[in-house]
């Protein structure tokens, strides 16, 4: 299918290439049906507040008609929203999409007494009903992980305090979303071709891109000038939103805010902290890549705004969608031939939305409803980039098949800690395969560069930021205050550290704290770095070990969440819980290194 320059309505796409949206309900009609019947389940699971102790009956009849109300609201949940993506310009699925929003946050009332009330049951009653009831055992791993927090719940009138300082609490984070989200505005600068176009923030990293110097510095001086005239406020917003997590942290009797970050997936400090020390372990890696930047750009100075343009030019290898599947079949050959046809059931049977039409949503994710077959949306436009999105989204849609395929509902979503594995491990597949079977020089250099930035936008920058959390969030637990000044400085000190000798610290970059929303949802971005390392050190397994190394591989994509992120990914052959894994993907990186400068000396 060629690519028209005016978008197709959705009504005139080809069939091929949309999704099989009717594989969820067949009409709007039966989505109603289903609507309606959870809004009669929900007085039902009311009928059970206050009685979860009483017997085991009662505990097991409630989470069985929880688990089908929240299985009924997602089908109905995805329907909505994913019929809306096709076209957020109609008004019968923007009504839909609305309607499922408010009816989740209605379940998500009604539901919410159960947690508490599990939590008030002692462990020997549960054992007991455990004994009573041989179906209640399914939920052993769920139950035993609300009682693993059970130290850290507090007394009803406390849980009640802290439940109503919540609003106050979210404060930092809605405060700095409304300055950053519609009062903060950037200067307009003059682009490659001499036209007027402000910085935006969806504009900005294209700038940084711009293969015209002038143009990369200015959008590069421009954001973080309007910042740091800010800069106090934003320093008071940071601060307090790092002091009310600490307040909540100590609150709930955990030793730090990192602990009680990371209790919420059973994740030992070690993980994180191994994560620093191992990147630290191989900074020289990182400055050998700033040194090869600035040697392929010619420039006698880099600086921070020379690091996203591209080292090499965008190949020009236009990949249609038929070929792109191919493609992404042949490098994902080494999973198996289990994994194979699943991925060719993907291909064949409408499980993903191909092309970009009049008023469709856009990126790319992978979705899905329990009892039904994942979905993928994709705007493919024939780049390699989009080959490699195409191998990212089914690599998350394929895990989501097996987690469905092999786990009752309430252990088949995956938690956050494992959610890029697969995605980033069919990446690293293809970019091997690719790798091995082309002779073009420059698209081999292509390649490389691509994953070399993935490293360095990956692995080392969300390094780097969770680096700079552990630093301010230890520095007001230790009672010291956090200011515009000492922010700005350890940010610039941390940029030195990873970046070294062979770029220019720019003074501006020492602001880039204050744009980053992540910083407001504590400890988060880290998982991005631990993820895709373990995603990396997975792929190496596979292409090193084959079958024994996919078995476990295909065992831990069918686990979901039956245990913790931590053990899943043990079972599968790589131990976060050591430096190990993040080594092993550096140690990648290296070998890319490599390659790359044996490349540009040939």
């Amino acid at each position: 299918m060629s690519q028209k320059s005016t978008l197709q309505k959705r009504s005139e796409v080809d069939k091929r290439f949309t999704w099989a949206i009717e594989d969820l309900y067949s009409s709007d009609d039966l989505w109603q049906q289903e609507y309606d019947q959870i809004k009669e389940m929900l007085p039902k699971a009311m009928e059970y507040q206050g009685r979860l102790s009483k017997s085991a009956d009662l505990l097991y009849g409630f989470l069985q008609l929880s688990d089908e109300i929240s299985k009924l609201l997602e089908r109905v949940y995805v329907y909505a929203n994913q019929k809306y993506h096709e076209d957020t310009g109609n008004a019968t699925y923007q009504d839909l999409s609305n309607k499922a929003n408010a009816l989740a946050v209605q379940v998500g009332s009604v539901l919410s007494f159960a947690t508490p009330e599990i939590l008030s049951i002692p462990v020997e009653t549960l054992s007991g009903f455990r004994q009573e009831v041989e179906e209640l055992k399914i939920y052993d791993f769920y139950l035993m992980d609300i009682l693993r927090l059970k130290p850290h719940i507090l007394s009803a009138e406390m849980e009640e305090i802290l439940a109503d300082a919540g609003e106050m609490a979210d404060a930092p984070s809605n405060i700095f979303s409304m300055f950053n989200n519609a009062d903060i505005k950037f200067p307009e600068i003059k682009d490659e071709n001499g036209e007027d176009v402000r910085i935006t923030h969806g504009r900005f990293i294209h700038l940084l891109e711009s293969p015209d110097r002038r143009v990369r510095r200015e959008a590069f001086q421009g954001l973080y000038s309007t910042y740091k005239s800010f800069q106090n406020t934003l320093a008071a917003s940071f601060s307090s939103n790092v002091k009310q997590e600490a307040f909540f942290s100590k609150a709930r009797q955990y030793p730090s805010t990192l602990e009680k970050a990371l209790d919420a997936g059973n994740i030992p400090v070690d993980v994180y902290t191994n994560l620093i020390n191992a990147v630290h372990d191989n900074m020289h890696l990182m400055y050998r890549y700033v040194k090869l930047r600035k040697k392929l750009l010619g420039l006698d100075e880099l600086h921070m705004y020379d690091l996203y343009t591209p080292l090499v030019s965008d190949v020009d290898m236009k990949v249609p969608f038929e070929e792109a599947k191919k493609l992404v079949a042949k490098g994902l050959e080494p999973l198996g031939e289990d994994y194979q046809r699943i991925l060719k059931e993907g291909f064949d049977n409408r499980w993903i939305d191909v092309y970009e039409n009049e008023n469709k949503r856009s990126g790319a994710y992978s979705w899905g409803a329990y009892g039904t077959h994942p979905y993928v949306l994709l705007n493919y436009n024939d780049t390699l980039d989009n080959v490699f999105t195409l191998a990212h989204e089914m690599g998350h849609a394929i895990h989501s098949y097996y987690s469905d395929k092999e786990q009752p509902y309430i252990y088949a979503g995956y938690k956050i800690f494992v959610a890029e594995v697969a995605s980033t491990c069919n990446e690293a597949l293809l970019i091997d395969y690719m790798l091995k079977n082309t002779n073009d020089k420059k698209e081999k250099a292509y390649l490389i560069n691509h994953f070399l930035d993935k490293f360095k936008g990956t692995l080392y920058r969300q390094t780097m930021f969770a680096e700079f959390e552990m630093i301010t969030h230890r520095m007001v637990e230790n009672g010291e205050s956090l200011t515009a000044e000492n922010l700005c400085k350890i940010y610039h000190d941390l940029n030195a550290l990873y970046y070294g000798d062979d770029v220019v610290i720019d003074p501006e970059i020492a602001m880039e704290w204050a744009r980053i929303p992540h910083f407001y949802t504590a400890f988060y971005v880290y998982q991005y770095a631990t993820g895709y390392s373990a995603a990396i050190a997975l792929s190496r397994r596979i292409l090193n070990e084959g079958k024994p190394a996919v078995d476990d591989y295909i065992r831990f994509l069918s686990s979901g969440s039956s245990n913790y992120p931590i053990e899943l990914l043990k079972s599968a052959g790589v131990d976060m819980s050591t430096k190990e894994p993040v080594n092993q993907a550096l140690k990648l990186f290296e070998e890319l290194l490599d390659q790359m400068e044996e490349l540009m000396n040939e």
